[in-house]
C-alpha cells in the first residue's frame, strides 16, 4: 500500500467491532484500501472549515468513509435560502447554529464518528490552536480572508489544505501541499482581487447541485491522502463547468517567489488577512479615496417616515429587481452606471442599494470620483432592510 500522510503508529493499534466491519465491507474488499487502510481512516482527523455547500457533502460523506475525527468550524445559523444546496440541514433547523445540525445529521450517518465543534471564525488568532490537532484541512469557505488564512496556516504547520469553490455553473478544486511539493494558494493567487469586484454566491448565485460535485471531490482526496491511493490533486488543479458538464485540468506551479512558501519566505506568521484583503470595503484605507458614507437601514427608514428628498437607486440586477424591492427605488445595474450616471443629479440626496452592501459600495466609490458628494451606500444592502424594517419582502 502507498504512503499515507498519516504516521503509522496513528493506525497501527486501530480496530474494528463486528458491526464495523459490515458498515466498511464495500471498503475492505478493495485491494486498494482492505482493512489497512480502513484503520487508516478510522485513525484520520480532518478539520472542516464551514459546514456549507461544499462542507455538507464533505462531512457526510467523510463520515459515511468512517473518519474517526471530525471537526466542523462554523459560526452561522441555518436560513430558509440555505437549504437550496447545503443538505446538512433540514427545514426542521433553520434557525439552529449550523455546526449543532451539522453533528446531528452527521451522527445520524455514522454514530461511530467522533464530531469537534468549534463554534467560531477562523481568524489569526485561533487558526493555529483550531488546525494543529487535524492531519487534514478542508476549506469549504466562500471569502477570501479565510482562503488565504487556511492556506497560510496549511503551509505553516505542513499539512494539505484542500480546497473548493463554486460560484454560478463552475467549481474548482485542488490541494495545496507545498511540503508534498505543490503550490499553494498564494503561488496561484499572489494578491486578492479589489474588494466588491468577486461577488460571493449571495450575490452572483449558485446552482443547488455544484456544491455537491466539488464537495465530493474534495472529500475524495482527503480519503486518498489518508489511506495512501491513487494521484492527488497536488500540483492539479480541477474546473467544472456544470453548464457544459466538461472538466478542465490545470497545473498550476510553486511560484518560486512565493511569500509564503518558497525557500525565502516574507511571511512567515499569521497577519491581518481582514487588511491584507481590503475589508471593511466600506472603510477609508489610506490613498484609497474619501471614505464612503453609510446609511443603516433603520436609518433611512426614518428619515423616509420624516418626508427627507432622497433618491433611492438599486444598482442590483433586474432579475433581482424582480424578486423585491425598497418601495420607491429606481433600478440601474452596476454595470449600467457608467453609461446612465447622467441620468443622477449631483445636488440631490441618493442612498445607493444592492442585496448587501458591497455592490452599492462600488457605485458610490465610482461616483465619489467624479464628483458627487451627497451619495450614501445602504450598510448591509437590501437584506439588512427586509431583516429590520420590512420582514414582508420575499427574501432570497
Amino acid at each position: 500500500m502507498s504512503k499515507s500522510i498519516l504516521d503509522p503508529s496513528r493506525w497501527e493499534a486501530v480496530e474494528f467491532r463486528n458491526d464495523e466491519i459490515a458498515r466498511y465491507s464495500r471498503h475492505l474488499i478493495m485491494p486498494e484500501i482492505t482493512l489497512e487502510g480502513q484503520c487508516r481512516i478510522k485513525a484520520a482527523r480532518v478539520l472542516c472549515l464551514g459546514v456549507g455547500g461544499l462542507g455538507s457533502p464533505v462531512g457526510l460523506y467523510l463520515a459515511a468513509a468512517g473518519i474517526g475525527t471530525i471537526g466542523l468550524v462554523d459560526f452561522d445559523v441555518v436560513d430558509s435560502s440555505n437549504l437550496q444546496r447545503q443538505i446538512l440541514h433540514g427545514t426542521k433547523d433553520v434557525g439552529r447554529k449550523k455546526i449543532h445540525s451539522a453533528r446531528d445529521r452527521i451522527k445520524e450517518m455514522n454514530p461511530n464518528v467522533q464530531v469537534v465543534l468549534h463554534e467560531a471564525f477562523f481568524t489569526s488568532e485561533n487558526a493555529r490552536e483550531l488546525a494543529e490537532p487535524y492531519d487534514i484541512v478542508i476549506d469549504g469557505t466562500d471569502n477570501f480572508p479565510t482562503r488565504y488564512l487556511s492556506n497560510d496556516i496549511c503551509v505553516f504547520l505542513k499539512k494539505p489544505n484542500i480546497y473548493g469553490s463554486i460560484f454560478r455553473f463552475d467549481g474548482q478544486c485542488t490541494v495545496f501541499a507545498p511540503h508534498l511539493g505543490g503550490p499553494c494558494y498564494r503561488c496561484l493567487y499572489p494578491e486578492p482581487p479589489p474588494p466588491g469586484v468577486v461577488p460571493s454566491c449571495a450575490e452572483g448565485g449558485v446552482m443547488g447541485v455544484l456544491p455537491g460535485i466539488i464537495g465530493v471531490m474534495q472529500a475524495i482526496e482527503a480519503i486518498k491522502l489518508i489511506v495512501g491511493i491513487g494521484e492527488s490533486l497536488i500540483g492539479r488543479l480541477i474546473h467544472f463547468d456544470a453548464m457544459k458538464m466538461k472538466f478542465r485540468e490545470f497545473q498550476p506551479r510553486r511560484d518560486p517567489k512565493c511569500p509564503v512558501c518558497s525557500e525565502n519566505p516574507t511571511i512567515t506568521g499569521v497577519i491581518d488577512y481582514e487588511q491584507f484583503c481590503g475589508i471593511p470595503q466600506a472603510g477609508a484605507a489610506e490613498g484609497a479615496g474619501p471614505p464612503i458614507p453609510e446609511i443603516s437601514a433603520t436609518e433611512l427608514k426614518a428619515r423616509l417616515d420624516r418626508g427627507d428628498r432622497l433618491v433611492l437607486v438599486d444598482v442590483r440586477e433586474p432579475f433581482e429587481w424582480e424578486i423585491n424591492r425598497i418601495p420607491g427605488s429606481r433600478l440601474i445595474p452596476l454595470g449600467e452606471l457608467a453609461s446612465r450616471m447622467s441620468e443622477l443629479d449631483p445636488a440631490e440626496e441618493m442612498v445607493f442599494i444592492c442585496k448587501i452592501g458591497l455592490r452599492s459600495a462600488t457605485a458610490v466609490r465610482e461616483l465619489q470620483k467624479v464628483g458627487f458628494k451627497k451619495t450614501f451606500n445602504l450598510a448591509g444592502g437590501i437584506r439588512d432592510w427586509w431583516d429590520q424594517v420590512d420582514p414582508t419582502l420575499p427574501k432570497y
